[in-house]
Formats: structure tokens, sequence, C-alpha cells
């Protein structure tokens, strides 16, 4: 197996590619198969024949959505709900909630959503099926 973005072959369990960090089947500008350079927008691999991956498409969940949930009720992991991401919603809903007990939980929590927040709008977290965020 290729890594799609940078050509670079990748082994089979490997989740993200070694020479450029990008996940594994993220990009479109090598062929998955064979390794060769795809032209722009080409379906199959001139190289080895095989069908080109399509585009990776955007997700339903909003960024504008997700940016002002972790910004409003980020402490509480709303905007992780709205993402797809149960374990971490429910760890950031616990540590607010259960937190007050040792009072600096929902402190952690609220720096916790701040990052999240930042992280929503420069792109760099999806929705819980990898999909960039519409």
């Amino acid at each position: 197996m290729y890594c799609k973005n940078c050509g670079t072959q990748m082994a089979d369990e490997a989740v993200v590619c070694v020479n450029c960090g990008v996940a594994k089947g993220a990009g479109v500008a090598y062929c998955h198969n064979c390794g060769k350079e795809l032209a722009p927008g080409a379906a199959v691999c001139l190289a080895c024949g095989v069908a080109a991956a399509p585009q990776a498409r955007k997700s339903d969940k909003n960024k504008l959505v997700a940016a002002l949930l972790a910004f409003f009720l980020g402490g509480l992991g709303i905007h992780n709900f709205y993402l797809g991401y149960k374990g971490k919603a429910i760890a950031q809903l616990l540590l607010s909630l259960i937190g007050w007990i040792i009072v600096i939980g929902p402190l952690v929590a609220g720096i916790w959503a701040l990052i999240d927040f930042v992280m929503i709008l420069v792109d760099k977290i999806p929705d819980s099926d990898g999909k960039p965020l519409s």
C-alpha cells in the first residue's frame, strides 16, 4: 500500500504515513496501489490501471456549529457529542460535573474545550468518521 498524499510505501497496518504524517487513505495525488503520481482528477491510475480513490467527502457536521458549541458549552463536552466523539464527550462531562469535588475539574475541562475550539477553527478536528467539517 502507498500513501495517497506523498506516494511513499506504507505498511498495511499503518494508521499514518511515516514520511508525511497524513492519515491512511487521505490525499489523492498518488495511486494507493502502485505509488505513482496521478493526473489531477484522474479516474484511474495510468501506470497500473487501478481505479483512483474518490475525493474525500465533507462531513455533514458544520464547523461553525462545532466551534460555537465548543466555545459556549465546551466544558460539558457538547461539541464532542455533536462531532460523534462519545468517549471524549462523556469524559469532559464527568470532569466538569464530578470535578466540582476536587475544584480543579471544571477549570481543566474549560481549558480542554478552549483548545478544542481553536483546533476546530483551524480544521485540525474532523468528525468521528474522519471527514473534514463542512
